[in-house]
C-alpha cells in the first residue's frame, strides 16, 4: 500500500483500524484551558457583532490594527504585504501575500456574516388601538414562535436627507429600552386549533413589534402614539418618516452571550451561524505569517438566504477580486482557479438527545468531538449542493491529522433535508472545495449552543489550513 510513493505501515489493530471520534478531553488536558481563553474572547467577539455590518466594521478594524492595508488594484503586493477589499460594508475579503506566484492557487476561506433575523419592513411605524407597533419581514429560515415574547434591541442604520448615515444600535445597556413581539395567552389558545404545525404558530405577518403606547400631547399639537415614536426618533436622531424608508434596521436578541452549563464547557448565545466561523477564520488569518499560499479570507453577507445580491457570494465578488489579484490576466487567473482551494466553514447541526430522531447517529455531529467535515450539504438526491472529491477530502483529512486537529464527519438524514452553504457558489468557480464548520445545537434560533473545545479546534483547523503550504 502507498501514499504519494510512501509505505503505509498495514496492522489489523482494532483501535487504528475504525474510525471512532473521541471526546476532545480525553485527547489532551491542555487544550481545555486553551479553549477557555479562546471562549471568553469569542464571547466578546459575539456581543460586539450581532449583525453583518457590524460583523464587517470589526473585522475591518482589526484587520487595519494588525496592519492590513486597504487593497488596491494597481498595487504590486509583495509577499508578507496583508489587505482588505470592504464590500459595501456588508461582506470583507482579507489576503495575506503569500511567496508563491497567483497562478500557484490561493487557499480560500468562505464564511458568513448573516444570521436568522427580524427585519424592519420599508415603511414599518403604524398604530393599532393606541399602540405603536413595527411592521417587520423576517430573514433566513426561522421557527417564527422563537421570536415573540423575548427582548429585542434595534441594530442598523438610517440614510437621511443629507446621505449622511446615521448608526443605530437601541436595547443593549441595562437601562435602555428594548422592543417585544407579543404572543397570545395559553388561556385563549384553548379555544384555537390544536392541531396547528409549529411554522403555523404565528404567521409572518403577525410578527409585529411594540415599539410604544403613549400619545404625543403638548400645548401646540396632538398625536397618537405613531406620531409620538416619531417626535422621539426626530429629537434622537433629526429623523423623518421619510428618512425610514431609507434604512437597514433589524432587531436582535436584546442578551449576551454567556457560558452554559455548571462546567462552563458550552457558549449560548445569538448568530452563532455562523459567527463560531467567522471568529476561527478571523483570527487565523490575523495570526499568518510567512505562508506559501496566498490567503483569501471571504466574510460574506446573505447566506441565509441563498447568498443572492451583490454582498452575497452567488455574485462575481470572489471572481472580481480573484482577477484584480491576478492583474486581469485571464491566463494566469485560469491557472489560480485550477490550483486553488477552499475551505467552506459553516456551522453542522450537532446531535441533541432531545430529538434524537431526527438525526442519523453514525453520520452526524456531536459536540466536543471538533470539526465537522462534510462533502456535501443539501438534502435528498444530494441536491443544491456541491460535493467535494475524494483526493481533495484526504488531503484535508491528512492536514487536520498532522496538525492534531480533531475531526468528525457530519450530514443529515438522507429524507430529512437540510440547509445549503456558499460552497457551491465557489465549486461553480471550478475551485476544490469542502465543507467544514462547528457542530450547533439549537440552530436558527435566537439563543444558539456551540462547545468551546469545538470553537477553539475551528480555529486550529483554519489556521493548519493557511499554513499548510501543500497546495
Amino acid at each position: 500500500m502507498t501514499e504519494k510513493g510512501k509505505k503505509i505501515k498495514q496492522t489489523k489493530d482494532k483501535e487504528e483500524l475504525e474510525f471512532k471520534p473521541k471526546h476532545i478531553a480525553e485527547l489532551n488536558n491542555k487544550l481545555q484551558t486553551d479553549a477557555n481563553k479562546y471562549g471568553q474572547k469569542y464571547i466578546d467577539f459575539l456581543n460586539n457583532c450581532k449583525t453583518e455590518r457590524e460583523t464587517v466594521k470589526y473585522i475591518q478594524e482589526m484587520a487595519v490594527k494588525t496592519g492590513y492595508k486597504k487593497f488596491d488594484k494597481n498595487t504590486n503586493y509583495k509577499p508578507g504585504d496583508k489587505v482588505y477589499l470592504n464590500i459595501k460594508d456588508k461582506s470583507i475579503i482579507l489576503s495575506t501575500i503569500g511567496d508563491s506566484k497567483m497562478k500557484n492557487g490561493v487557499c480560500i476561506v468562505a464564511s458568513h456574516v448573516d444570521s436568522p433575523r427580524i427585519d424592519l419592513k420599508t415603511r414599518p411605524l403604524y398604530s393599532d388601538s393606541e399602540l405603536a407597533m413595527f411592521k417587520t419581514h423576517y430573514y433566513g429560515g426561522i421557527k417564527k414562535h422563537h421570536w415573540i415574547t423575548i427582548p429585542l434591541a434595534l441594530h442598523g442604520i438610517i440614510v437621511d436627507k443629507r446621505e449622511k448615515v446615521i448608526d443605530v444600535k437601541i436595547g443593549e445597556t441595562e437601562d435602555d429600552t428594548t422592543f417585544c413581539i407579543t404572543d397570545l395567552l395559553p388561556h385563549l389558545e384553548r379555544m384555537q386549533d390544536r392541531d396547528r404545525m409549529w411554522g403555523e404558530v404565528i404567521a409572518g405577518e403577525q410578527l409585529n413589534v411594540i415599539a410604544g403606547s403613549m400619545p404625543f400631547k403638548d400645548k401646540n399639537e396632538n398625536g397618537d402614539s405613531k406620531f409620538n415614536i416619531l417626535k422621539i426618533l426626530n429629537e434622537k436622531y433629526n429623523i423623518t418618516e421619510e428618512d425610514l424608508i431609507c434604512a437597514d434596521l433589524s432587531l436582535v436578541p436584546a442578551f449576551d452571550a454567556k457560558n452554559i452549563g455548571l462546567d462552563r464547557s458550552l457558549i449560548g448565545g445569538y448568530g452563532q451561524d455562523d459567527k463560531v466561523c467567522v471568529y476561527a477564520s478571523l483570527i487565523a488569518e490575523l495570526q499568518t505569517k510567512n505562508n506559501q499560499q496566498t490567503t483569501v479570507s471571504v466574510f460574506t453577507d446573505r447566506e441565509e438566504i441563498g447568498s443572492d445580491g451583490n454582498t452575497g457570494l452567488a455574485s462575481d465578488m470572489l471572481k472580481n477580486y480573484l482577477n484584480m489579484l491576478c492583474k486581469a490576466d485571464i491566463n494566469r487567473y485560469l491557472e489560480c482557479i485550477e490550483n486553488s482551494i477552499c475551505l467552506s466553514a459553516d456551522v453542522k447541526a450537532a446531535f441533541d438527545p432531545t430529538w434524537a430522531h431526527a438525526y442519523e447517529r453514525n453520520n452526524c455531529g456531536y459536540l466536543n468531538h471538533g470539526v465537522c467535515i462534510s462533502r456535501y450539504t443539501g438534502g435528498g438526491g444530494k441536491a443544491g449542493t456541491s460535493e467535494a472529491r475524494a483526493e481533495f477530502t484526504r488531503r484535508i483529512v491528512n492536514t487536520l491529522n498532522k496538525n492534531e486537529v480533531a475531526w468528525q464527519t457530519s450530514s443529515n438524514k438522507v429524507d430529512q433535508g437540510g440547509g445549503g452553504t456558499v460552497a457551491r457558489f465557489i465549486a461553480n468557480l471550478g475551485i476544490e472545495v469542502i465543507d467544514i464548520g462547528v457542530p450547533i445545537l439549537s440552530m436558527h434560533s435566537p439563543y444558539e449552543i456551540v462547545s468551546k473545545l469545538d470553537a477553539y479546534m475551528m480555529f486550529k483547523a483554519i489556521s493548519a489550513f493557511l499554513e499548510t503550504n501543500e497546495i
